[in-house]
């Protein structure tokens, strides 16, 4: 096989990217390792920022967006016995948008098939090749167990952290920089109407607590729990218990809305970013190069601002062989991917309880300063309602 660019990986970082390519008249081949349906059903990020939208729009991926996404204006930030509104249009004139990640991944596999953009699922063996020259390749062993070698001029690594993308950047060459959380989030899904308009972030003494949503009758809730917590010892009352007592139901006669739980799980909480995200002719985007605690909402934006810096950086260097763009590709991207690093490393830090009682007054001091402060609450706003690409 011959493409003009390789991709590895087919969630939105890796799709997004085909799709962008197409549109500036580049061919490229996806290959992944599990199935589609696979990709489309991972339960993932829900918040887009007024840059991923703005280019979705663009790119022609906003129609649906327009039509069932919700845009909120802020978020609400509380701790026991007050709740406040950070309004981020007033504050920044931007926006944010609740579209999960599966409807994102949707609409990017329809418009692939619509173009009949050539992926390969349920792949095996995947490696990387010959990156150091003009004749990089991937090979991988497809799904009736032939081995196939896929040639190109440049390999884009889209496929996370545990792909192989993110390896191939040899010891000498790679650097990285990790921190790792004391406590993760379980996360549940549940069929019940949102009990709030906008995402609430609660800091509590008895752990962080978020109200999120993903649609009018869906509801996206996370807790704050020990990192080596068991889904066993969770069953559904003690989950909508610890909610209630966490969100403040009942607080100014606000109440929590319960209903079945779909599905469940435990989300570790790290910090990480490799750099370069370039090594000869393989690129990285997306969680290949860095990850990101959630609280901030920035893990797929800021895979998608990686390929929107990355997408016209290749047809550049592939059409014309200008390198200027390619060139300076990582250290532009980094630039963003450390301002997101340090924001979700800061939101993470304010809102999620600790033991030491020093650093729980430190947190509400912080929290009393966002949310009183002017110039407090437009920071926050500026970073979660998402800077400009190429920042």
């Amino acid at each position: 096989m011959r493409t003009q660019v390789a991709i590895v990986g087919a969630g939105p970082a890796g799709m997004l990217l085909a799709h962008l390519l197409a549109a500036d008249g580049i061919d490229s081949v996806v290959v992944e390792s599990r199935s589609e349906e696979y990709v489309a059903g991972r339960i993932r990020a829900g918040i887009l920022e007024q840059s991923t939208v703005d280019l979705l729009r663009a790119v022609g991926l906003g129609e649906r967006l327009e039509r069932e996404a919700d845009r909120h204006s802020g978020i609400y930030l509380q701790w026991p016995d007050e709740r406040h509104h950070l309004d981020f249009v007033a504050l920044t004139g931007r926006s944010v948008w609740v579209y999960g990640q599966t409807e994102v991944q949707k609409d990017l596999v329809t418009a692939a098939h619509a173009r009949g953009q050539q992926v390969v699922y349920e792949i095996a063996d995947t490696a990387l090749h010959d990156l150091e020259t003009d004749h990089p390749s991937v090979t991988f062993t497809d799904a009736h167990g032939t081995g196939r070698r896929l040639e190109a001029d440049a390999v884009v690594g889209c496929d996370g952290s545990f792909g192989p993308s993110r390896a191939a950047v040899p010891d000498a060459v790679r650097r990285t920089w990790e921190r790792t959380y004391p406590y993760s989030w379980l996360g549940i899904l549940a069929d019940v109407a949102p009990s709030t308009d906008e995402l609430i972030y609660a800091w509590h003494p008895d752990g962080f607590a978020l109200h999120s949503m993903r649609s009018s009758e869906v509801s996206r809730f996370y807790l704050q729990v020990p990192n080596d917590t068991d889904l066993a010892d969770w069953p559904d009352d003690r989950i909508w218990d610890s909610l209630a007592g966490r969100l403040g139901d009942g607080q100014e006669g606000w109440s929590l809305g319960a209903g079945p739980i779909t599905d469940r799980s435990v989300l570790p909480m790290r910090s990480f970013v490799q750099e370069p995200m370039r090594h000869g002719r393989l690129f990285l985007a997306g969680d290949a190069a860095h990850i990101v605690p959630p609280t901030g909402a920035k893990g797929l934006n800021l895979a998608v601002a990686d390929v929107a810096l990355l997408a016209p950086a290749l047809a550049a260097w592939v059409r014309g062989r200008d390198t200027r763009l390619v060139d300076a590709y990582s250290e532009t991207a980094l630039r963003r991917v450390w301002r997101c690093t340090h924001f979700s490393w800061w939101m993470t830090t304010m809102l999620h309880s600790v033991e030491d009682p020093f650093d729980r007054q430190l947190q509400r001091s912080q929290l009393r300063w966002v949310t009183s402060s002017e110039a407090g609450a437009a920071g926050l706003a500026e970073n979660y309602a998402g800077l400009p690409i190429g920042f």
